[in-house]
């Protein structure tokens, strides 16, 4: 009974994050309050207050629903079959991170961060969005760093150029869909300027 008790509130969390980032969307975070999320979620507020403790702690729960799959990216390049040819590996965990971000619930999750939050509470979306670019900026530097010293990277591009273009490029393109995402395919035009860009950087 206990094991089903927990399945059951670990539904019921889902099921409101789930509600927060449909209203959190169509209305942008600042203008959202918890009695919307609840009752979006056909919950009450008390079942929410169960769950999180104000509308920031669910905020950041929502972007640790999106945040926790660039671990499995991370997994990726880490990939033991991959390890002689970083930049193939990098190459693989960004088409994969293409196509999750087609998936509704991080198109929607971004456009939220980056359109559709105000300052509040204690939330700074523009540090979110740094700290965020940083990580992916680190692991770029890793990868490409151990193209350098295998010998893959073009002599006259340092490591660390050679991250920064790649993060300019992702981040251009990443923003430029978000406004628009029926225009094209982020997955299909973000697998075109990656394989370029991959075969550049290629000694």
């Amino acid at each position: 009974m206990a094991r089903r008790t927990k399945a059951e509130a670990a539904a019921t969390r889902e099921a409101l994050l789930d509600a927060a980032e449909e209203v959190f969307f169509e209305n942008g975070v600042a203008r959202t309050s918890l009695e919307q999320i609840a009752r979006h979620a056909g919950m009450t507020r008390g079942a929410l207050y169960w769950h999180f403790k104000n509308k920031a702690d669910l905020f950041m729960a929502l972007i640790e629903r999106v945040r926790m799959p660039f671990e499995e990216l991370v997994n990726t390049l880490h990939n033991p079959h991959l390890l002689d040819d970083p930049l193939e590996a990098l190459r693989v965990a960004l088409n994969n991170g293409f196509t999750r971000l087609e998936q509704p619930r991080s198109h929607r999750v971004h456009s939220i961060l980056l359109h559709r939050c105000e300052f509040f509470s204690d939330i700074n979306p523009l540090e979110m969005q740094d700290r965020l670019a940083q990580e992916c900026l680190q692991e770029f530097y890793a990868q490409l760093h151990r193209a350098h010293e295998l010998g893959q990277l073009r002599d006259d591009l340092p490591p660390e150029t050679a991250a920064r273009m790649l993060q300019a490029t992702l981040g251009g393109l990443f923003h430029d869909w978000l406004r628009d995402p029926e225009r094209y395919s982020i997955r299909e035009r973000g697998e075109e300027l990656l394989g370029t860009l991959l075969q550049l950087m290629r000694r």
